[in-house]
Formats: C-alpha cells, sequence, structure tokens
C-alpha cells in the first residue's frame, strides 16, 4: 500500500484522520467494448491512489497532488470552474457531480494524494483518482451513495467535467474488483460475473513507456464512428448487432463509410471473443484464452487502428516466450501504453528476459515490468 498519510502531515501539519484506496485496472479482454454496451473482462490491480483527508469545518477544499508537488483549492459552496490543469478537473468533477446527486453536500476537506499506477500507461489512473476522490466524499458527507453510483458519477465527470467519452468499464472495476478474480462486466445492464484467476498464472503488465493521452481526439473519434456504424444497423449500440447482421451488411455499410466498417468489425467480433473468453477461463483452457487475446490484438490493430509499432512489437515477443498456455494482447484505450499477458508462473522470468534483452534494442524505449495481483476495489483503510 502507498502512504499519503505522512505527505499530508508534513504539507498541512496536523496528522490525516482517514484514508482511501482505488486501484487501476487491467482488462484481459474486451476493448473499446464497453461504451457500446458490450461485455469486458478486466481485474482490479494491486496499484492504484490513495488519498489521506480531513474534514474542515468549512466548505473549502485544499488539495496536495503529491506526486507532482501542485496543490488545488476551491469552496465547493460555489460553483466549481474548469482548470487548465487537467488533474484539477478530476477532482472538481467528481465533486461537481456527487453535489449534483447529493446537494446537502458541502463538508470542506484537506487531502492528499498520491498514485503509484503509470500515467496515460491504459492502467486507468484517472479512473483511481476518480473512484478514491468519490468515495472519499462518500465517507466525508455519510452520502447514501453505492459503489456502482460512484463508478458512474466518475465516469460523468470524465465525459462532461473532462472531456473524454470514455465507457464505464475503467471506473466500475476500481469500485468493484474482487480479490483474485478478473471480472466480466455487462456494460449495459452493469451485471458482474467474476471468474477465479487461473492457477499457476500470473498477470504481467509490459508498460511500453509511450504515453497517450485520450483526450487528444482519437479515443472520441472512435466512439462517433462507432455511433455512426450503430445507427447504419438501426442499433441503439454495436451490442445489438449480431455476427450474422453484421456480415450480411458488411459490404454495404464498408461502401457507405470505411471506417465505420472497420470499427464495428472489431467491436462485434471483440464481443463475443470476451463471451468466448469467459467460458475458456471457467473450462481452464487456457490455448483457446490465448488464441482469443491474440485475435483481439490483431483486430485492435487492424480494424480498430489503436496499436503502435512498439506495442506490437511487445505482445509479439510476449507471445513468443509465454508459447500456447497464455496469452498477450494490447490492454487500454491505445496509442501507447501497455500489453497484459497471463502466464504461466514458470514462464515469468523468460519473458521478462526476453522483453528486456530485445525491446530496448528494437525501439531505443526502457520498457517496465509490472506483476500483479488481481484486487478488490476502493476501500478505506
Amino acid at each position: 500500500m502507498i502512504a499519503s498519510n505522512t505527505a499530508f502531515e508534513q504539507h498541512f501539519g496536523y496528522p490525516a484522520q482517514k484514508t482511501v484506496f482505488a486501484p487501476g485496472r487491467v482488462n484481459i479482454i474486451g476493448e473499446h467494448t464497453d461504451y457500446n454496451d458490450g461485455f469486458v473482462m478486466p481485474c482490479a490491480i494491486n496499484y492504484g491512489m490513495a488519498v489521506s483527508f480531513s474534514p474542515r469545518d468549512d466548505s473549502i477544499w485544499r488539495v496536495y497532488a503529491i506526486d507532482i508537488h501542485e496543490t488545488d483549492a476551491f469552496d465547493i459552496k460555489k460553483p466549481l470552474p474548469h482548470s487548465e490543469d487537467k488533474w484539477k478537473n478530476y477532482v472538481r468533477g467528481v465533486i461537481h457531480y456527487i453535489q449534483a446527486r447529493c446537494p446537502e453536500f458541502v463538508q470542506g476537506a484537506d487531502i492528499a494524494m498520491t498514485s503509484n499506477v503509470p500515467m496515460s500507461s491504459g492502467l486507468s489512473s484517472s479512473a483511481a483518482l476518480e473512484i478514491a476522490i468519490g468515495k472519499t466524499c462518500q465517507v466525508l458527507g455519510d452520502l447514501s451513495l453505492s459503489l456502482t453510483e460512484i463508478a458512474l458519477i466518475g465516469q460523468q465527470a470524465e465525459n462532461q467535467f473532462v472531456g473524454a467519452n470514455c465507457g464505464n468499464m475503467d471506473q466500475l472495476t476500481s469500485a468493484l474488483g474482487q480479490k483474485d478474480h478478473l471480472i466480466m462486466i455487462d456494460c449495459r445492464s452493469l451485471e458482474i460475473t467474476p471468474t477465479s484467476v487461473p492457477q499457476g498464472y500470473a498477470i504481467a503488465i509490459i508498460n511500453s513507456n509511450v504515453k497517450h493521452d485520450l483526450v487528444t481526439g482519437e479515443y472520441n473519434s472512435r466512439r462517433q464512428e462507432c455511433e455512426i456504424a450503430a445507427q447504419f444497423f438501426g442499433a441503439n449500440a454495436l451490442r445489438d448487432v449480431s455476427p450474422e447482421q453484421f456480415s450480411e451488411r458488411a459490404s454495404a455499410l464498408q461502401q457507405f463509410n470505411e471506417l465505420a466498417y472497420k470499427r464495428a468489425k472489431h467491436v462485434i467480433s471483440e464481443n463475443h471473443r470476451v463471451l468466448a473468453a469467459a467460458d475458456a477461463l471457467k473450462s481452464g483452457d487456457m490455448q483457446t484464452l490465448g488464441t482469443l487475446m491474440a485475435a483481439s490484438h490483431d483486430s485492435m490493430r487492424d480494424d480498430f487502428e489503436i496499436t503502435i509499432p512498439e506495442i506490437d512489437y511487445l505482445a509479439e515477443l510476449a507471445q513468443v516466450a509465454i508459447g500456447k498456455d497464455g496469452g498477450a494482447r494490447m490492454t487500454g484505450g491505445g496509442f501507447g501504453g501497455c500489453i497484459v499477458c497471463l502466464v504461466p508462473d514458470h514462464k515469468v522470468e523468460p519473458l521478462r528476459r526476453l522483453i528486456a534483452e530485445n525491446y530496448q534494442k528494437q525501439t531505443g524505449i526502457q520498457e517496465t515490468f509490472y506483476l500483479c495481483t488481481a484486487s478488490d476495489g476502493v476501500k478505506l483503510i
């Protein structure tokens, strides 16, 4: 666990009363399906955002971002303006939408926050921040908000206050993750089906250290292209288009809009890969799971067009090391970030070694290797 208490006391001159920890997440399969009302299979990880806080006797929030040595201050009885500093908008946005749901919440606080989730890596450092702030508000105001409601408020803040049209996977996972389990989420009904991480397998995350920024437009344009495709089929979302329906009208969609065709091809096939992956995990069929993860990566590369050469190379290297009993794929929004591997325990070191011997030599960038465990969602420590 990462410590924010000491920094709180050093900065504010008195000890924090409580600390909240919200995890990041890694997605095993199901990319860009959440905002299409589809299926995903992530897990919360043992890296996250810690927020130490104490209530004040007014409505002022004083925020200390430990990792970047920056501060923010505002009165939550007054309208919260947008800031030019993006990190501040995550905090302000969550408070704004909590107050929209709970107008009685006007409790001030001093908070200090720190994260060990790599920024801009595709591991949801932003969702960890949103859920940590949401839980902090819940505790401060004794608010009757469920963890699901806190997750949806976090998504709303990111969509409407920060400006990234993400789906709900990241926030739901940070709020509702389960120790030692992957969670398959139906992003329409919000139903969660936990599946145990296979015995004898590790979750390895390899950061390409090519950073991405989802607010720059590529993410939002992918979402628009998916909406065009759904409208073409007369569907509320691509979740409602079966592979058979897609095949029947694929050429017409391709003629109408090539990009919408490619995006729909990925999303519709990816939804069915998630369902097949859940079945494979239940039956312990790691070869099939590895094949599905590889197909997911290929689809993100060729149809959704969100991988980059460094990520493709990492996935290739990882698959060589893992062989047939496990898998590797890009994880996260794309254009940089990480790959995720489900790897047999005895192949972790060969995987680490193969990446270390080749990736920097090929790309000029030093990777970072993380072994993660599937963890519980947000909690008050």
